[in-house]
């Protein structure tokens, strides 16, 4: 007689669609921990992003009034929105929990840390949330390492693909 094996569940959910990335956020700032956060967003905003045509790269997070913003984003009119087309860089409300909110707003304060918007997803329910970074800011010399490690291990990929 056979032993039964166990079939492998397969993970039903979809992957997280993006739509928008701050690809220079990783460059700029040492990213010490990630957070999502949910979006107050209005009507035309939403199919916007939908649509790819959100920026972030020179938005950031602040905490005010004990709530969480993220300014200077510019999620871009809607093309067949109607006259009650939403404005691109409002401050925008970002929806976390109380206590949450309360650690960053103290490691903002306390440490000089950084609220960096590092990407918008959609999620398998549909939801538009922002993947936050609480960073701290890289100088010139931290630059010229990483990207010094970076071309290190390039070449090195190229050298164990030829020889290996």
């Amino acid at each position: 007689m056979k032993p039964v094996m166990a079939k492998k569940k397969k993970d039903k959910s979809p992957p997280r669609r993006i739509a928008a990335d701050n690809r220079k956020a990783r460059h700029e700032y040492h990213i010490r921990d990630e957070l999502e956060a949910g979006i107050a967003l209005q009507g035309t905003e939403v199919k916007a992003l939908r649509a790819g045509e959100a920026s972030i790269r020179e938005a950031y997070a602040e905490a005010k009034n004990g709530e969480l913003w993220l300014v200077n984003a510019n999620i871009p009119e809607f093309a067949h929105g109607n006259r009650f087309n939403h404005e691109p860089r409002r401050p925008r409300k970002l929806l976390m929990h109380r206590r949450e909110i309360n650690r960053i707003a103290g490691a903002i304060q306390r440490q000089g840390m950084t609220l960096v918007p590092l990407r918008i997803v959609f999620n398998d329910r549909g939801r538009a949330k922002v993947i936050l970074g609480l960073a701290e800011g890289k100088k010139l010399h931290d630059k010229r390492e990483a990207e010094k490690q970076r071309d290190w291990q390039r070449q090195k990929a190229r050298l164990l693909k030829d020889h290996g």
